[in-house]
């Protein structure tokens, strides 16, 4: 943010007109709004990464329960087929899978459940910048 730089003898504006101060206070505050922008930009960005990686955990979980249909099928097929040992080492493959699927249900779950769509911290600053720009003095 650029700075209001004090004139030669030291003091602050001294030689300076209302309309120089007036126009340095709006490229200012024109920095400013910038740098909340540039702020909120990357707190999107990086709650979209977030919601990012729980969506591709539930995409594992989807590829997880298509795994835990196909080896059920191939289970109760091999099970008919073959009422001992073929069938039920489907059933235990299938047990994993469903435990896989399980667990990335739930962490996807966890993370899409911490993504915050709101600029939180832009929000804040934003209401701190209109408190200022209505009481300046205070």
């Amino acid at each position: 943010m650029s700075s209001i730089q004090p004139d030669q003898g030291g003091s602050y504006g001294g030689d300076r007109s209302v309309g120089q101060l007036l126009s340095q206070v709006t490229s200012d505050l024109q920095t400013l709004f910038r740098q909340e922008l540039e702020l909120a930009k990357a707190e999107v960005r990086q709650e979209a990464t977030k919601a990012g990686k729980a969506a591709g955990m539930y995409g594992g979980a989807g590829f997880a329960g298509y795994m835990v249909l196909l080896f059920l099928s191939l289970a109760a097929v091999l099970g008919l087929a073959n009422v001992m040992d073929g069938g039920w080492a489907a059933l235990i493959v299938t047990a994993v899978w469903a435990v896989v699927a399980a667990v990335l249900y739930t962490r996807g779950r966890a993370q899409m459940r911490a993504v915050s769509p709101k600029p939180e911290q832009t929000v804040e600053t934003m209401k701190e910048n209109a408190q200022w720009a209505r009481h300046p003095t205070s």
